[in-house]
């Protein structure tokens, strides 16, 4: 009897430590995923052709040159399932079937991603994955998947611990490396959860092309650029190499002005966040083009420590955000949220801060100064030995990298 109970109370401790073990595969995303989803200027009128053209685009215009390797469809790619229960791809839209359009992308140099959701049926309202998480695991293992976008909606009575770490098993059980990225809006505070199920969960609900305003759809809201921004208060110590935040995809491109486009990739680089495109890369203007493929702005986001930036201050509308970087450099992004144009001083024989999270420490008070680069001109504009004095646009930035 005292055996039995003791192999009783070692399988209830398994149990108890089962959620704690690392479900994800490791080594992935060490640096936020870069690449492009359709939802955002297509939502669910897809097609392989969308898709090749689109993979097409991203070598022809420098994106992938500039870091971009993920082609993602999201939803309305699914019609049905077949007799056995496997997910069918919509015929008429993807007639040479998944297989076939992953290995396209991959033949470009680029990953291929999919989306399926959590719930009974998708956010579109085709068949989702509840109780066929390891078939559908071992269909995107056999078709090539690289990337996998998971969303939470019909997930009435669900747990979402449970729903996606579920996922997580099947995706590892099939045996092939994909990042795993879950889109449950932050509702269930992944961060306090996520870090062994996946490799970014998003943290708001959906954004949309707004630089700052609120759309009220009903029985929920879309958010602007800038009230995504806000959402990510306290968040960063959760994120690093491997587990990223994710305030959700990028709207450049898709109707905001060059300074609010400019402004909104800005801070997803210095939230260190996926950047994921989500306009029409086939027809982006030049504009459009130059924001997404700034190689000195990407490698803010893409820095190696991993490190979220924090908002050190706010000033007549401006905010000052900071970010620490390899080699003990820093990133200073000026974020003018104000309508009108904002002169912005800063006395660099003043400024020193302590990062509480990385306990990094930027003095500009010292004899020894740092040199400045501005990101968006791409030139050395100086150094800490004199001030700073700028004016900065309406919804726009001034990101300067700080370095010795």
């Amino acid at each position: 009897m005292k055996s039995t109970k003791k192999i009783v109370l070692v399988i209830a401790l398994a149990c108890m430590l089962l959620p704690l073990q690392a479900q994800k595969f490791e080594g992935l995303a060490m640096t936020p995923p870069m690449g492009w989803n359709s939802w955002n200027k297509f939502a669910c009128d897809v097609s392989e052709k969308l898709i090749r053209e689109t993979a097409d685009a991203m070598v022809a215009t420098g994106l992938k040159d500039a870091g971009y390797e993920y082609i993602v469809i999201d939803d309305c790619w699914q019609v049905s399932r077949d007799s056995l229960g496997f997910i069918v791809p919509d015929p008429k839209r993807f007639p040479s079937g998944i297989k076939a359009l992953a290995d396209y992308v991959h033949s470009k140099g680029l990953k291929f991603g999919i989306y399926s959701c959590a719930g009974n049926k998708t956010c579109g309202g085709r068949p989702a994955g509840r109780g066929h998480e390891y078939q559908d695991a071992l269909s995107y293992a056999k078709w090539g998947v690289d990337y996998l976008k998971y969303d939470w909606c019909d997930t009435e009575n669900l747990n979402a611990i449970g729903s996606y770490t579920t996922m997580s098993s099947a995706l590892r059980e099939a045996g092939r490396p994909i990042v795993f990225s879950l889109c449950e809006w932050g509702n269930n505070k992944p961060w306090l959860w996520a870090k062994n199920v996946g490799h970014l969960w998003r943290t708001t609900g959906d954004i949309f092309n707004c630089f700052d305003c609120v759309e009220d759809r009903g029985s929920w809201k879309a958010w602007g650029v800038m009230q995504i921004i806000d959402k990510q208060d306290s968040l960063r110590q959760y994120a690093g190499p491997g587990h990223w935040n994710d305030p959700d995809m990028l709207e450049v491109g898709n109707g905001m002005t060059l300074n609010e486009s400019r402004a909104h990739f800005s801070m997803w680089c210095m939230l260190t966040a996926p950047l994921i495109a989500g306009n029409d890369l086939r027809t982006m203007t030049p504009e459009t083009q130059t924001v997404l493929a700034n190689k000195e702005v990407i490698a803010i986001d893409q820095d190696s420590l991993g490190i979220q930036g924090f908002k050190h201050a706010v000033k007549d509308s401006v905010e000052t955000w900071l970010k620490p970087l390899k080699n003990g450099a820093w990133a200073i992004c000026l974020l003018n949220r104000s309508k009108a144009p904002k002169t912005v001083e800063l006395d660099w024989k003043t400024f020193s801060v302590t990062d509480p999270f990385s306990k990094k420490i930027l003095d500009t008070t010292t004899k020894e100064s740092y040199k400045l680069r501005d990101l968006w001109l791409k030139k050395n504009v100086g150094d800490t030995r004199k001030p700073l004095k700028v004016i900065i646009p309406a919804h726009d930035v001034l990101c300067l990298k700080l370095f010795k």
